[in-house]
């Protein structure tokens, strides 16, 4: 059996190749020895801290006694075991504390975290966005006092978008942010603001693990009319500390006006809160400013503004798409959990005998199930999609490490591809990763339908992953109405000449020639699909079928990203079984999926509510 850290070095050494990245002045104190050591480490903290308790976090999931948030112990030691790593603070400056490691094997480095128990692990992947974001868009106190106790593990950090009558539709949040005072701008932290509304779906929106929270949360400031400036444009983002800081970061004793409404019980993920809350609604009240601002009792949670007015989506979009490669990473890491699980199942669990004369003696023994065809098809599955699936989360990480440290063109096509691709990343492991778990349930057979077995909670767990950071649809639009034709069709035309490279080298491989060969035909279609689909320049009618358009457009990279991992594991038997498999099984279902985008099929747009 392959390991998981098997393949992931094999895909960072062999196929990545990231210890060129040493020669690059950022990564010049690195080396692979330096990389091997950080993916030891956090390969140790994982299986000691997280994996023996995530069922645990659970069975015991958070409650709320009507003053404090209840949480099993094991969570707040392994939250703090992994800010001990350092990890928080990874890819950041060593002047800061950082360890200045590529983001490709900080996401390396992740995976174990998330595979040993990703709600556990959430905490820290959103403490890290957040800190990440406020390096980028905060002014230089903001970074001082808030982002650098994010990065030690002191204060933990969340992202507060959704509301509960707007959900995804983020034009129409309500959450309102007045100047606090005329003297509001004064604030060492920022412009003072005080925030009125409620934010739903906040994971680690409340606890106790650390002694403050860092609340990153969209909000409009109303018009001289005291209207709020209507669609996403008015949107702008704020620090809201769970409690009140001073200029010099220490905290006043104050409680902000922040609370919790309710925790949300959920289908799994459960070791990480998720919380409904409340900002200014007078739960606890801050003293007016008394420089002629708002005065008494519940004037609203203090707030400190990021980047400029009206520029809240821009900034938080930083941390956004980080997030989503991050989710994608996660949805891989619980797909591998589950394969490695229903693998190890396989060869122990004796059932049925061979087809043919041999097993019509029902005296002879039992085979192991992993002699089975089908099972081993389903086997061969999931290790098509969790291992392709880590390809692509690797790849884009990737991406971002020559989007930051590589020359001017480089450095550009980076961005452009990453932006092509993160949609990508999000949406397609949190579907086909999630359908790993599901053939890892039915290896299990009825043992994997209960709780005896760990392979229904990754289930559970990764349900989660299609809807957070962006549901399936809003990927479709994002990728069929913006990605593929921003800029005449840049990006896609980049994207292209990428697979068309591997296409050339693979078809000089006799071994690798038909996959060549079906890629080139698949991608031909992706692009004669696309054109189709907007060739009436209607966008009711083009993006009608945008999931299917993502569906299909994913397996075209994935199987891309199989061909080239293939041409670099020539001694890896494994590895070629698993891209023969994804081509011959996988790859032929875009024809359904790019069929209803070229054609425009009108049935599910023309669909009347009252037909149902």
């Amino acid at each position: 059996m392959t390991s998981m850290r098997d393949t992931l070095d094999f895909l960072l050494y062999d196929w990545l190749r990231v210890e060129s990245l040493v020669e690059r002045p950022r990564f010049a104190d690195h080396s692979r020895e330096t990389f091997s050591s950080v993916l030891d480490t956090c390969q140790r903290i994982a299986a000691e801290k997280f994996a023996p308790f995530n069922r645990l976090a659970d069975t015991e999931e958070p409650r709320f006694d009507g003053q404090r948030v209840h949480l099993p112990a094991c969570t707040y030691e392994a939250a703090l075991a992994y800010a001990g790593s350092g990890m928080l603070a990874a890819a950041q400056d060593a002047e800061i504390g950082g360890m200045q490691l590529p983001c490709v094997v900080e996401m390396a480095a992740n995976a174990f975290f998330s595979k040993a128990s990703v709600a556990m692990s959430g905490y820290g992947m959103l403490t890290s966005g957040n800190a990440n974001l406020l390096m980028a868009h905060g002014t230089p106190k903001q970074r001082e006092v808030f982002a650098a106790r994010e990065f030690a593990g002191r204060w933990f950090g969340t992202m507060c978008l959704s509301e509960p009558q707007a959900g995804s539709s983020l034009s129409d949040v309500a959450t309102r942010a007045v100047p606090d005072g005329a003297d509001f701008e004064a604030d060492p932290l920022g412009p003072r603001y005080r925030l009125r509304g409620h934010k739903m779906w906040i994971s680690g929106g409340e606890h106790e693990i650390t002694e403050n929270i860092v609340h990153l949360v969209l909000a409009k400031i109303p018009g001289p009319d005291g209207r709020l400036v209507p669609g996403t444009k008015g949107i702008s983002l704020f620090i809201v500390p769970k409690r009140l800081v001073d200029a010099h970061g220490e905290l006043t004793g104050e409680r902000n006006d922040v609370a919790l409404a309710g925790l949300n019980h959920k289908l799994g993920y459960r070791g990480t809160t998720n919380c409904l809350l409340n900002f200014g609604e007078g739960t606890y009240p801050v003293r007016g400013n008394e420089g002629g601002g708002l005065d008494g009792a519940g004037a609203g949670a203090v707030g400190y503004l990021v980047g400029r007015p009206g520029e809240g989506l821009r900034c938080m979009f930083h941390m956004m798409n980080e997030a989503r490669i991050g989710v994608g990473l996660g949805a891989v890491m619980l797909g591998y959990a589950g394969y490695e699980a229903s693998l190890e199942y396989a060869k122990q669990r004796p059932q049925g005998r061979p087809i043919g004369p041999a097993g019509k003696d029902p005296a002879a023994p039992q085979r192991p199930i992993i002699e089975h065809a089908d099972v081993k098809r389903m086997l061969l599955a999931q290790k098509a999609y969790v291992e392709g699936g880590f390809a692509l989360e690797l790849y884009c990480a990737r991406l971002v490490d020559e989007q930051h440290t590589g020359g001017e063109a480089p450095a550009r096509e980076a961005a452009l591809l990453l932006e092509m691709l993160t949609p990508i990343a999000k949406s397609w492991p949190s579907e086909w990763c999630l359908e790993a778990n599901s053939l890892a349930i039915q290896v299990h057979g009825g043992y994997g339908y209960t709780r005896d077995f760990a392979v229904e909670q990754h289930w559970r767990d990764n349900r989660l992953n299609m809807i957070h950071e962006g549901t399936h649809g809003i990927q479709g639009l994002d990728l069929l109405g913006r990605k593929v034709v921003m800029d005449g069709g840049a990006g896609l035309k980049l994207l292209a000449s990428r697979i068309n490279a591997t296409i050339e080298a693979a078809g000089r491989s006799a071994a690798h020639a038909e996959a060549a060969n079906g890629l080139a035909a698949a991608l031909q279609k992706l692009g004669a699909a696309t054109k189709a689909a907007w060739s009436t320049g209607v966008p009711e009618e083009a993006l009608a079928n945008a999931t299917p358009y993502l569906q299909a457009f994913g397996h075209v990279v994935v199987a891309w990203l199989w061909l080239d991992v293939a041409l670099a594991a020539p001694q890896r038997p494994g590895t070629q079984a698993a891209m023969r498999y994804f081509h011959a099984y996988e790859l032929p279902k875009i024809d359904a999926w790019l069929g209803v985008a070229a054609r425009r099929e009108p049935v599910v747009r023309e669909m009347q509510p009252d037909w149902f």
